[in-house]
């Protein structure tokens, strides 16, 4: 377990499905959260690789911060197949004030518990990551 400048530890479970995503490609996805209760980033869900992008975004809470991490698959305009591993920090606008606080306060720590991400998003809501916006990000 690691701490960060919050306090909150990271569960080995986070870093081992990361590596997974990152090694193996087994998943398309991965949603973490923040469990207070136990000061702890913990998986809320697996994305299954044939999940789409429209699969990930509908699963992110409308009220509740999240982090995420996202295998995107792209074509460059030289016609390579591509990946990049997008992290991003989903804290909407109606989340309560202390969970973006803790949210914020906890990022760059995980963010680093996670090596091997390469492109990074901050949302507020679902337009500000839309699939416009991550395929201009990744090229």
């Amino acid at each position: 377990m690691s701490n960060s400048a919050s306090g909150m530890a990271v569960s080995d479970q986070c870093k081992l499905k990361f590596q997974e995503l990152k090694a193996k490609r087994s998943f398309r996805f991965i949603v973490f959260k923040i469990n207070e209760k136990v000061q702890q980033v913990v998986v809320d869900r697996v994305g299954e690789k044939n999940e789409s992008y429209d699969d990930f975004t509908a699963c992110l809470p409308a009220d509740e911060c999240r982090y995420a991490v996202f295998d995107f698959d792209f074509v460059t305009d030289e016609n390579c197949q591509k990946s990049k591993i997008f992290f991003i920090s989903w804290a909407p606008d109606t989340s309560r004030v202390r969970s973006k606080m803790l949210y914020a306060s906890s990022k760059d720590r995980f963010k680093r518990e996670l090596d091997g991400i390469q492109v990074e998003l901050q949302a507020t809501d679902p337009s500000e990551m839309s699939m416009d916006i991550v395929k201009g990000r990744a090229l």
